[in-house]
């Protein structure tokens, strides 16, 4: 039950999506979440799920050959269901079960061969993108790089403490003609908010600033109050407004989801995980921190991140 809440919010739950059967016609795709307990990979069909078997054996083989059930990264239950107690990336690859069986005491041994592809994958790792305008100095002003940098230095100790980090992405200096009104010289910020990625980090985190999405929610809060003061303080102002200052409601934001190098999305390949950054297959590739898998002939392996 605890990797329950560990299931990404795409994932397609089912009442038997802890349980998955095989097919006699195609391979059967199996996601599991890395470092996660897997679901229960069944060595049967559906419709030999709910058929009496005699004197059945299972036998599983994996990308590294015949799995034994003392292994201690898989489990062989009594019943051939195949477990991952901790799946790692490199556990990813073609499985196959082999079950023999009887269907009566009288009856001949029948044989199944069952295939399934099993793949890593991870939750996404989102970021925010923000854009803000500003009103400023003439465009070849040199004040206006030096209010670019100072704005990016207060946005970043905003949320250090909090292990985030704030990139520009782009700052343009535009003239504007205004409704019904003249022209006026207006900065154009564009700016990632990201957190650090602990799964990256040599040791585990034990509190509260590890969680991904807690850390980020906390980020995008300080940032809009950030804001938001700076619309309060010059409506407290009784001299003129300075030659920079932020527009009112300018600020936008956006949710961007990105996946670890090797990972991808793809709906139409993996419908039964839309929203999960799935492991690359051979093929393919991802190179960066991509959403998706780019093709690749020469590669040959899964989660590749080049393409030689």
């Amino acid at each position: 039950v605890g990797y329950l809440i560990r299931l990404p919010r795409g994932f397609s739950l089912t009442q038997d999506s802890l349980k998955i059967v095989g097919s006699p016609n195609y391979p059967v795709k199996v996601y599991v979440m890395v470092h996660q307990k897997s679901p229960h990979v069944l060595c049967v069909t559906q419709r030999l799920r709910n058929t009496e078997l005699i004197d059945p054996s299972f036998q599983w083989h994996g990308p590294k050959g015949k799995i034994i059930s003392e292994n201690s990264t898989t489990h062989i239950t009594t019943t051939g269901s195949l477990v991952f107690q901790d799946f790692e990336e490199s556990m990813t690859g073609a499985y196959t079960c082999f079950l023999e069986y009887k269907p009566t005491v009288e009856e001949a041994v029948k044989n199944v061969q069952l295939k399934f592809i099993v793949y890593a994958y991870r939750e996404p790792r989102f970021y925010y993108q923000f854009t803000a305008r500003y009103h400023s100095a003439p465009c070849n002003s040199i004040y206006n790089i030096s209010f670019e940098n100072k704005l990016l230095q207060i946005l970043s100790k905003l949320v250090h403490d909090i292990k985030c980090e704030v990139s520009l992405q782009k700052s343009e200096c535009h003239h504007v003609k205004m409704q019904k009104a003249g022209f006026q010289n207006e900065l154009f910020f564009k700016f990632a908010v990201s957190c650090i990625d602990t799964e990256k980090e040599p040791k585990p985190c034990d509190d509260n600033t590890c969680d991904y999405s807690k850390q980020l929610s906390k980020a995008k809060n300080l940032i809009e109050r950030f804001f938001s003061q700076q619309v309060e303080v010059l409506g407290r102002r009784a001299s003129p407004l300075p030659q920079i200052y932020y527009i009112e409601d300018t600020l936008q934001m956006v949710w961007i989801n990105r996946c670890f190098p090797g990972y991808g999305i793809s709906a139409a390949k993996h419908p039964k995980c839309p929203e999960c950054c799935v492991i690359c297959s051979p093929g393919s590739y991802n190179p960066s921190d991509g959403t998706h898998c780019l093709h690749c002939n020469s590669s040959l392996v899964f989660g590749a991140k080049t393409c030689l």
